[in-house]
């Protein structure tokens, strides 16, 4: 016989394109991913339901395997693939419930991560290809692959990286700043760089600002010192003043460790593109 007992939370995997949305946290007058799912999850349970992010992604920033979850009402039994089949269908395109499953009650998407990994497209290209707009940052012409590479480099390991975060204005004293990454790689293509990070975490902006930072130096518009000097000491308030459009950046993965299902979606090539 079917199980149909209630599931006590449902594990989402989201893809989207991130162009027509205010990003992915609900705020007041925008339109959010979060707030999209959040209504069709209204128009099948008949009530509100919150939903919880693994991470906020900006406004023009899209995403292969963002995770969320919820805890769907006790009295619907739904299946994990149906409650993917249906919400798909209250969802615009440009959103989609790439995998449901069932977990434990113990589980967060947030906090429950273990790793995230981001990537970053540059088209080097004269003309950017209208299939590639708004999914990369245009910069036409070279790109010198070594400076690049090496102001990349130093953002590699344990950091205090206060100088490449914006603020969202709830800082405080005790605000840790610290973030560790553990790869980070260029795949060189015939159009452009493609950028890979994988980190324990990410500041508000802090890719789109290593990103900007790392072409101001491979273009020799800063010394990679200044790089070092903003992350061994950086002074109070000081940030970088190079920051990347959202337009390049995609949010991978989220880590969970084993049985994950952003990790089957990464080993099929899904995530990889």
């Amino acid at each position: 016989m079917p199980d149909d007992s209630p599931i006590p939370r449902l594990r989402l995997v989201i893809a989207y394109d991130g162009r027509p949305y205010g990003g992915w946290q609900s705020q007041p007058n925008a339109d959010t991913i979060q707030d999209r799912i959040e209504a069709a999850i209204k128009m099948i349970a008949k009530r509100a339901v919150r939903i919880h992010g693994a991470g906020r992604t900006d406004a023009g920033v899209h995403a292969l395997g963002q995770v969320a979850h919820f805890d769907p009402p006790p009295d619907l039994t739904i299946t994990p693939a149906n409650w993917r089949a249906a919400l798909n269908t209250k969802l615009p395109p440009t959103i989609r419930i790439m995998e449901a499953d069932a977990v434990s009650r113990d589980f967060h998407s947030r906090f429950s991560a273990v790793a995230k990994h981001y990537r970053f497209k540059i088209s080097t290209l004269p003309v950017l290809p209208p299939l590639d707009a708004g999914l990369a940052w245009h910069l036409p012409g070279r790109l010198d692959r070594e400076r690049l590479q090496s102001a990349l480099e130093l953002f590699q390991g344990q950091h205090n990286f206060q100088a490449f975060a914006a603020t969202r204005g709830n800082e405080c004293p005790d605000t840790d700043f610290h973030r560790t990454i553990h790869e980070l790689h260029i795949d060189w293509r015939h159009d452009g760089p493609l950028i890979h990070f994988r980190g324990d975490g990410f500041l508000y902006k802090m890719i789109r600002m290593l990103v900007g930072t790392a072409v101001a130096a491979a273009a020799t518009q800063i010394p990679p010192k200044e790089i070092l000097r903003l992350l061994d000491s950086p002074a109070p308030r000081e940030r970088t003043r190079h920051c990347a459009p959202p337009d390049g950046l995609t949010q991978v993965a989220v880590e969970y460790g084993e049985k994950d299902p952003t990790q089957a979606l990464l080993q099929r090539g899904f995530a990889l593109g």
